[in-house]
């Protein structure tokens, strides 16, 4: 009996196309570890467009004290770059496992502590200074989640579907976004009162829960082959341990700049929809109801979680730089009109706003950036890499973007354009960094 040389080497790339066991604990374990990542800032950030502000600012006029809440949102991305650096030294030189156990536990600590914290009715001035150091930890601990979740499952990935799996991971975000803004869309509607009195510490005190689920859950991860055969290659080759830090600023410094650039209109789109929009469409100017505007938002988000997979895949296919260029000119383009459906003052146009950036943008920015970010970096160096470029442009762009856009909606006497040109000009910037990245080779 004869045996089919096409069919077994048909069968042969199937198999190299397979996650191993451990590769799926990875995925799993990332997953897991990127929704909790997002449901915490979005739970922030909810939290910021609608009880910060008269329960940790009540002295202030209203408008400064909604701005004093969007910059406690803006402080924990400031941590975020420090975070970003120790942790992906970590990563780096001790390995996967530990830098993502380290993420999760300091995340963990820091949401539950939010969800316990006095208000300024009752400690006084000190409320938003514990505020503010638990949104430092909050910022340092997860500085290096996602940028550890995509190398995890970049390093355990067949090299021809890097850009599905760790697709997976980035689809994640609108679902911890959707997580977040429904647990805040429940405990609106129980009445003012209850959610100001004690109904919104119950989103913060419940991840309690998935963060014990995922600590356990990462106790159990192996090391990444590529990461184990780079380290015993160095280790062959008696290569000299240095900083990891110093490396990528020395050797990839170029990768480093495109990485920032890349991501920036992403960052941009994402944090304007899932944070700022809550307290644009609430305010005054707009109308929208709260639990209008909670709902749009959780419904516009979910459009990304079954899409960004489809730009994971589209990447593999046609490469991660041009669905990335694809997924920054749409958002270009979207700029000015989602900012026009928000404005409007209608659930139905505000959920196709949210959907459109949700829908037509995110899902190849976020399918594609993994590939894209991970391919920029050597083993040895691609979890600091990915946290120095990633998370500098959190501080800078992601964590500021709510914050600049409701200043240039102040100034602008409630106009949007200023803020969507804002948005246009983040997305055009990662258009050209895209761009360039085809003229400046991954250094491995």
């Amino acid at each position: 009996m004869t045996t089919n040389p096409g069919l077994r080497a048909e069968e042969q790339r199937a198999e190299d196309q397979r996650l191993t066991p451990a590769g799926r604990r990875a995925v799993f374990a990332a997953v897991l570890g990127t929704v909790i990542e997002w449901y915490d800032y979005a739970l922030y950030g909810a939290a910021a467009g609608l009880v910060i502000a008269p329960l940790f600012f009540s002295d202030a006029v209203s408008s400064a004290a909604a701005m004093m809440a969007f910059a406690t949102f803006a402080v924990g991305f400031v941590a975020r770059p420090l975070g970003g650096v120790i942790v992906g030294h970590i990563g780096d030189k001790y390995g996967r496992r530990p830098a993502m156990m380290l993420t999760i536990i300091l995340m963990g600590v820091a949401t539950v502590g939010v969800g316990l914290l006095p208000t300024s009715a009752a400690i006084g001035a000190a409320a938003p200074l514990l505020l503010v150091i638990l949104r430092l930890l909050q910022g340092f601990g997860a500085g290096a989640e996602l940028a550890g979740a995509m190398t995890l499952v970049a390093e355990f990935a067949p090299p021809k579907r890097r850009g599905f799996y760790t697709s997976l991971v980035l689809s994640t975000p609108p679902a911890g976004i959707a997580l977040a803004t429904f647990a805040f869309f429940a405990v609106s509607s129980l009445g003012t009162e209850a959610l100001l009195g004690w109904a919104w510490r119950i989103p913060f005190l419940v991840s309690a829960v998935l963060f014990l689920l995922a600590l356990y859950i990462r106790n159990r991860l192996e090391e990444t082959p590529e990461y184990s055969r780079a380290i015993e290659k160095a280790a062959a080759e008696r290569t000299k341990a240095r900083l990891p830090l110093r490396d990528v600023l020395a050797r990839d410094w170029r990768q480093v700049l495109i990485g920032f650039f890349s991501i920036t209109g992403h960052n941009a789109m994402n944090y304007i929809l899932a944070v700022y929009a809550l307290s644009l469409m609430t305010s005054p100017l707009v109308g929208l109801a709260k639990s209008d505007a909670l709902l749009a938002v959780t419904l516009g988000s979910l459009v990304s979680v079954a899409l960004t997979p489809v730009g994971g895949r589209l990447s593999d296919r046609f490469g991660a730089a041009k669905v990335l260029l694809f997924g920054s000119v749409m958002g270009a383009a979207l700029a000015y009109p989602i900012f026009g459906l928000l404005s409007a003052g209608s659930f139905a146009l505000a959920f196709t706003a949210i959907a459109l950036g949700y829908g037509l943008v995110i899902p190849a920015t976020s399918g594609a950036q993994g590939a894209f970010l991970t391919n920029l970096f050597p083993p040895q160096r691609r979890l600091s890499g990915i946290g120095v470029a990633r998370e500098t442009n959190g501080a800078v762009v992601a964590g500021l973007s709510p914050l600049i856009a409701a200043a240039l909606v102040n100034a602008a006497d409630g106009s949007t354009h200023l803020a969507a040109g804002y948005l246009l000009a983040c997305c055009l910037l990662s258009a050209i960094a895209v761009l360039l990245s085809l003229r400046v080779p991954a250094n491995h």
